[in-house]
């Protein structure tokens, strides 16, 4: 009797070892290898409102000059957006008036945090900044100076191809229909492919351009990746108003800079290098902070 009570308890413990359950004991070692994603680089974020120095503001919104010492004060505190976590998302803005024109700069951080935990932060940030520069509808990279069949051929070229290269001449890098053809139209295809955003003066001259080399794109240098858009709108009679966006990610947080000005006298084109330039080094100091 005593035999037999020992084999039962002898092959009722013989299923695992030691710490060990039997779930544990037929775990697929796979899955018990797989490990959380990483956590993002950033857990806070700067302080928008104090972010931008006085300096870069000098420079960006020259009426502040023309501010006496309180209204000055007011202008450098910018106004802090609205949010309701602050601990993942903030903004600030500045709004400055001057005789020839007046200049908007709103700065965004967006602190991105990943609930899968096969995601990481950074790798969901990534996505997010895809989202955007996709929206941004950049245009694409010009092929036409790699383009052996562009160069100059002193053999006579058929009917067909002398269209190709009529439309190729009308057309900017972006591939979007020239506001320089010397009729003042383009075809209705490419008039499509206009952003929705502009709204084309009734004077062909004042149409909204960017120049050549500037137009919309990405950037190097610039965070883990980054692009530029620039916009110029301009309505009947109404004075034009040029608007560039830098946004750029670095780890898990993703920048959003607009700088806007709107011309004083109707006529008058705001000046894209001029923003484009003081918005790319306003976003290369805000890389800075984030290195900090």
């Amino acid at each position: 009797m005593l035999l037999g009570t020992a084999l039962l308890l002898t092959g009722c413990s013989g299923g695992s070892g030691p710490g060990e359950s039997a779930d544990d004991a037929n775990a697929d070692p796979d899955s018990t290898a797989a490990q959380t994603a990483e956590p993002g680089k950033y857990r806070v974020l700067p302080d928008p409102c104090r972010s931008v120095d006085h300096g870069s503001l000098d420079a960006m919104l020259p009426g502040l000059k023309e501010l006496d010492e309180e209204q000055l004060e007011k202008a450098y505190a910018g106004t802090a957006a609205v949010t309701y976590d602050t601990d993942r998302r903030v903004g600030c803005r500045w709004k400055v008036e001057s005789p020839d024109a007046t200049h908007h700069l709103s700065v965004d951080f967006e602190r991105v945090v990943s609930y899968d935990d096969a995601v990481s932060d950074d790798e969901r940030a990534a996505a997010l900044y895809a989202k955007k520069e996709t929206a941004a509808d950049l245009p694409s990279p010009s092929q036409e100076s790699e383009d052996p069949s562009d160069e100059p051929s002193d053999e006579p070229s058929d009917d067909s191809s002398a269209q190709v290269n009529s439309a190729k001449a009308g057309k900017g890098k972006s591939g979007k229909s020239s506001k320089s053809d010397t009729d003042g139209k383009g075809g209705e295809g490419e008039e499509d492919e206009e952003r929705a955003e502009s709204t084309p003066s009734q004077n062909p001259s004042q149409t909204p351009t960017t120049p050549e080399g500037l137009e919309p794109r990405t950037l190097d240098g610039l965070g883990d990746e980054a692009f530029l858009d620039d916009l110029l709108t301009q309505a009947g009679s109404s004075s034009a108003h040029r608007t560039v966006t830098v946004v750029f990610r670095t780890s898990n947080v993703i920048v959003k800079i607009e700088y806007d000005e709107q011309a004083a006298r109707v006529g008058e084109l705001p000046d894209s290098k001029e923003l484009q330039d003081k918005a790319q080094e306003l976003a290369g100091r805000l890389t800075g902070k984030f290195g900090e």
